[in-house]
């Protein structure tokens, strides 16, 4: 049995119901791919469920608000997904008159769709053969056929893409690109494939050459840089008996962009609470401040792909009454980054 053969043996004896996977609607296709790009499969179907449920058809998602998308994609990271889901939705409105693209060419004129999203929308709804190759796919082939070239590489980028076209079953598209992407998921999977009893373990060269855990290899990522937040949360008590915050809306296109966070201060290095008394004049002014004091002895990490946030929340008690203040109960409705929905959680209002 043929490569492409054994990988469609696979599929059909071992493939995971999902919710998707019912339908070869192209917007429900196209969803799930975009969520589940660097998001693994558990952690993105609660989100692809609850889009689906939200914004039953791609005009749905088109006519919503930014911060109603970016609200509900909260907690998935890279949320220049969610900007560019957005973007895409409103192409396929006004550019094609609502109706998904049909093809692989057309598909690629949509905001963020690249050639694996392409590939995989094309093949599943229409068939078309266009192989897939993602981080699972890297894998399956670079091990069965001990390949070293850097994935990551302009070189290994096309060696592999042109590969999996190579190889892949054109007559059954729709499942040879599922099932390889889902072989890669769970039997051969990063830590602890299932070799033993893998349908390819009779001419898989990095099992014969002992190197399934040295394959792929990766260029070494970008140097990750450190920076220093410093969040100065005020809290007023208002005649009504109520409290209430600040938050702010960050621009430009740095990290988080168009999502609510606290006031901040960001620095080069740690601060201690000597600082944050001579620097918060910088956000309050005259406001009449009753206390300062810190909620987190030591910073909080907060990992990103090329970013650490060392963050420490400050809690401001002011006497007077400020500007765009925000009850403490309406805070769950605005969209922000993880590390501040989790201070909103976990700190007692």
């Amino acid at each position: 049995m043929s490569f492409s053969g054994k990988i469609l043996d696979w599929y059909h004896k071992n493939k995971r119901t999902l919710p998707w996977r019912k339908s070869t609607d192209p917007y429900k296709i196209w969803l799930s791919e975009i969520i589940l790009q660097q998001t693994r499969v558990a952690q993105g179907t609660p989100y692809y469920l609850r889009f689906v449920e939200t914004f039953p058809t791609v005009d749905d998602l088109a006519n919503a608000e930014e911060e109603q998308v970016l609200k509900l994609w909260q907690g998935l990271g890279y949320y220049s997904r969610a900007r560019n889901l957005h973007a895409a939705a409103k192409m396929v409105v006004d550019e094609y008159n609502g109706k998904f693209p049909d093809n692989y060419k057309k598909l690629l004129t949509l905001k963020g769709v690249g050639d694996y999203t392409a590939s995989a929308i094309s093949s599943i709804c229409f068939n078309e053969p266009h192989a897939v190759v993602d981080g699972n796919v890297y894998r399956v082939l670079s091990r069965y056929y001990g390949i070293d070239i850097p994935i990551n590489s302009t070189e290994g980028i096309k060696y592999f893409k042109a590969l999996a076209q190579k190889v892949m079953d054109p007559d059954n598209t729709r499942d040879y690109n599922q099932g390889i992407m889902e072989f890669g998921a769970i039997q051969c999977s990063p830590k602890k494939p299932l070799c033993l009893h893998c349908p390819l373990n009779d001419s898989c060269v990095a099992l014969e050459k002992g190197l399934v855990h040295q394959l792929p290899v990766k260029l070494k990522k970008t140097k990750v840089s450190n920076r220093y937040f410093n969040y100065l949360i005020p809290i007023y008590k208002g005649t009504n008996g109520k409290k209430y915050t600040r938050l702010q809306q960050r621009k430009g296109k740095g990290i988080w962009q168009n999502l609510w966070e606290f006031p901040l201060i960001e620095s080069k290095s740690s601060l201690e609470i000597k600082d944050i008394l001579l620097k918060s004049n910088e956000i309050y002014g005259d406001l009449d401040i009753n206390d300062i004091h810190i909620y987190n002895d030591t910073d909080i990490v907060h990992k990103l792909s090329h970013q650490h946030l060392y963050t420490k929340f400050w809690i401001v008690d002011v006497n007077t009454d400020f500007d765009h203040k925000i009850s403490v109960e309406k805070l769950s409705e605005f969209p922000v980054p993880v590390l501040i929905a989790d201070f909103i959680k976990a700190f007692k209002f």
